[in-house]
């Protein structure tokens, strides 16, 4: 196996040893806490069984701010290494594994979660629907999703961590090169998470397709539901081809068989094929959700309908099928000829056509608009500048015969943080302020919440805006030092500065969190932004079975239309019927705990042990093949008490100006 096993605790490293005390320590805690509140029944009976879409989204989200600490701390130690020419904070080694790390756990362990999070709180809402189409489902994916960030972290204390880049190139990433356990971390752990995200691909698919409430047609539906249906296509598209290829690594990595590895007849440009036929889609499943929550939030704040709807619609869907397209545009400089090259280079540049045209929608539902200026239209606003320096430097990019001099440098590592960063941490930030009261029912503090915006957006540029200059003058990515003679220092420096502020930005946000959960305003918010979609039609935060009635869809905007016509506003007792909602269940965080443990035998090759907890994963398959749980009812006296909870005296939803 070449597993040294008095290696398996990963010491040397003092911040390596803080890691580890910190995650006992803090393990402890949590234990003493719960122990000391006698919170534990609670906790699996709210929290861990859940299947309420509300519930679950909400612990996407936290999974995704613990994840941006982590992939954030990389990035400052990274930053911190390469402030000063020869600095020694980080050795290549450790420098390898944090870079990697970042990009692994930024990407799919930040940004998918904190999205899909947010469409589970909000798409069911925002159809009009009270819950996903396959609940016990949906919580599979999260435990699966939770187990492969897990196992993927525990890397960085026990085994080491992967080094071979996020991309995990081989032959680097093979044996040969890499001998250790720390890329079966990899192949494993996004393997686990994989299988959940897929899965989220078709139940929202399903639920989109299959749950709106009547009248809602295609074309009724929002902006963001619309984004988060062809995400989830371009997911059920493109996952599958990660999973054989993480399956093939595997096999090369633990049962020697050799398809990437070039000296024994393999190809290792069939893994750079396959990861980007997955990765370039996975782009655009994390900036699509992202241009619908930022459609949302410039229309309400601007009070008025989102120009051009049906064009967007348009651009999305021809986004997502050119998204397959443009794979080979990553290695321009592999040796594919000419031919190929032309190609993927027009392809690519096809592809900011229907992206410029959402711009101009943007804009032009602005134009003579009554903008309000809350922190979340701030990132709104912030977004389409910086998204376009990104895109702008993306067109350069696609030009093949020019890419041969950007490839590998800091150029290319600016460009994807200018389109990552504004295209879906700004989105992100975005639409945790605008639906907050949503979800919690109290507004996050917006005087924190703007100095948590300037801080971010200039740390943003101060950090990434040197590095296209960096690359331009020849400075390559992945190198963990340069010399003093290079002229590179005072650039480093500069962007070294930015991160500071940048995290420092982050750092306000959290305490926001915190601020607001403990001093902010807890009355009940329903409507505080005079919102245009269904997700506003109902209690914040909304009742678990989301809608007492299922509110009857006649236009595009249908909460802003009801408003202003003073319909469908009013509820009656004698309208109530009882509402079926299906049950919690132990089944899903028990299969992901058996996957973690599954996983985790399995990247140290103890394949006899993890063929016994297969066996506790198929026995979970077969207790859920005999599960004939049908839920439960909600009875009507319940639902006529919560509703006057949060109704107003003339048992209305809502009394906002719809003008």
């Amino acid at each position: 196996m070449g597993i040294k096993w008095d290696q398996i605790l990963v010491t040397g490293d003092p911040m390596i040893l803080g890691a580890q005390v910190s995650i006992i320590l803090a393990s402890v805690g949590i234990v003493a806490l719960l122990t000391y509140l006698k919170r534990w029944k609670w906790l699996w009976r709210e929290w861990l069984t859940t299947v309420d879409h509300k519930k679950i989204g909400i612990m996407y989200i936290l999974a995704g701010v613990a994840m941006f600490f982590r992939g954030g701390m990389d990035g400052l130690m990274m930053k911190a290494q390469t402030a000063r020419p020869e600095m020694e904070f980080l050795n290549a080694q450790h420098y390898n594994e944090v870079f990697t790390t970042h990009g692994v756990v930024m990407i799919l362990f930040m940004a998918m979660p904190m999205l899909i999070g947010l469409m589970n709180i909000i798409i069911p809402l925002q159809i009009g629907a009270r819950d996903v189409a396959y609940p016990q489902l949906n919580a599979l994916s999260f435990w699966l999703f939770f187990s492969g960030a897990m196992l993927f972290n525990l890397s960085f204390v026990i085994g080491g961590s992967p080094d071979a880049g996020w991309t995990s190139y081989f032959p680097l990433a093979g044996k040969e090169f890499s001998p250790g356990i720390g890329n079966n971390f990899y192949a494993v752990a996004l393997q686990i998470s994989g299988i959940g995200t897929l899965m989220t691909g078709v139940n929202f698919i399903v639920t989109i397709l299959k749950m709106r409430t009547p009248g809602m047609t295609l074309r009724r539906m929002p902006m963001f539901t619309w984004t988060s249906l062809i995400t989830n296509v371009i997911i059920v598209a493109a996952f599958p081809i990660l999973t054989v290829a993480l399956a093939l690594m595997t096999f090369d990595r633990l049962y020697g068989t050799h398809f990437f590895t070039v000296s024994a007849g393999g190809m290792d440009m069939l893994w750079a094929n396959l990861f980007w036929l997955w990765g370039h889609p996975e782009v655009y499943i994390v900036i699509l959700p992202a241009f619908g929550i930022f459609s949302e939030v410039i229309a309400t704040f601007s009070r008025k309908s989102l120009y051009g709807y049906t064009s967007m619609i348009v651009s999305i869907v021809g986004i997502a099928l050119l998204s397959m397209l443009v794979w080979v545009h990553h290695f321009y400089t592999m040796g594919a000829g000419p031919g190929v090259n032309s190609f993927f280079s027009i392809s690519t540049m096809l592809i900011a056509v229907p992206t410029g045209v959402k711009m101009f929608n943007w804009l032009f539902t602005m134009r003579k608009g009554r903008i309000k200026m809350t922190t979340a239209m701030l990132w709104a606003l912030a977004f389409v500048p910086c998204f376009v320096i990104g895109g702008v430097t993306g067109v350069m990019l696609a030009m093949g015969a020019a890419d041969y001099q950007y490839h590998n440098t800091l150029f290319l590592v600016a460009h994807f943080h200018y389109v990552l960063i504004p295209g879906v941490v700004f989105a992100v930030f975005a639409g945790l302020y605008y639906w907050w009261p949503k979800i919690f029912g109290f507004l996050l503090n917006e005087r924190l919440g703007k100095w948590h915006f300037w801080l971010f957006v200039i740390g943003f540029n101060v950090t990434f805006m040197p590095m296209f200059f960096l690359g331009l003058n020849g400075a390559v990515r992945r190198a963990y030092t340069y010399s003093e003679e290079s002229g590179f220092a005072p650039l480093f420096m500069l962007s070294g500065l930015g991160a500071a502020i940048l995290a420092a930005g982050f750092a306000i946000f959290c305490y926001n969190l915190y601020w607001s959960f403990r001093y902010a305003d807890k009355k009940t918010v329903g409507d505080p932004w005079n919102g245009r979609t269904l997700e506003w039609a109902t209690a914040s935060p909304p009742q678990h079975y989301n809608f007492a009635k299922l509110p009857e869809v006649n236009s595009l905007d249908a909460f802003w239309h009801m408003k202003k016509k003073g319909e469908g506003l009013t509820l009656k007792e004698s309208e109530l019927e009882e509402i079926h909602m299906p049950s919690n269940s132990w089944l899903p965080v028990y299969m992901g705990g058996v996957f973690l443990v599954a996983g985790f035998l399995l990247v140290f090759e103890l394949h006899i042990a993890s063929l016994v907890a297969l066996v506790g994963i198929l026995a979970g398959l077969v207790i859920r093949s005999f599960d004939y749980d049908e839920g439960y009812h909600v009875h009507t006296d319940e639902i006529a008490h919560t509703e006057k909870a949060w109704r107003s005296m003339e048992k209305e939803v809502s009394k906002y100006d719809a003008s």
